[in-house]
């Protein structure tokens, strides 16, 4: 016979488990919901840069719209042949691969419709380098909010330029 202090025992232990549920249903939080955003690179050329001397890449990309990003996004530098990163970069947390060939800077969520943001990524001409050869890269920016993929990669060109005799 069950005593009226069992059965209440065990209907609250019932409606705990309704209540609270099995442990693998615990609500788990959901990700940001993605944009409708058009991340598109803009080509931008270094500067003529002499063997063994440092250059600036500007990876440059614009948030075309209509919506401010909802997800982080990642600008890719894929260095040309010839050269190696050399930081400080900008952001100040982009990760070099294990090869020295491609650099990759994330950007927060947030960057507002017909806004633009710039990894900076500073590379080495290799010394061997041939004066008048051009040189190429290419960079690219990902991000699940980005609704064209077409606009999302270009190359940059870097003229090996003459070395200046001394002084």
């Amino acid at each position: 016979m069950i005593t009226s202090a069992r059965r209440a025992a065990v209907m609250v232990g019932v409606a705990t488990v309704l209540v609270a549920g099995p442990a693998w249903a615990v609500p788990q939080q959901a990700p940001a919901a993605v944009s409708n955003s058009d991340l598109a690179v803009v080509r931008i050329d270094p500067e003529d840069t002499q063997p063994g001397g440092v250059v600036t890449v500007h990876a440059f990309v614009s948030n075309l719209g209509p919506d401010r990003t909802a997800s982080p996004m990642t600008i890719t530098v894929n260095l040309p042949r010839g050269t190696q990163p050399e930081g400080p970069y900008f952001p100040d947390d982009c990760q070099v691969s294990p090869n020295q060939r491609r650099v990759l800077c994330e950007f927060p969520a947030g960057l507002g419709s017909k806004r633009s943001a710039t990894a900076q990524v500073p590379i080495r001409l290799d010394p061997d380098l041939r004066p008048g050869q051009t040189i190429r890269g290419s960079y690219s920016v990902s991000s699940p909010d980005d609704r064209n993929p077409s606009n999302n990669r270009t190359e940059f060109e870097i003229r090996v330029a003459e070395t200046e005799p001394d002084a």
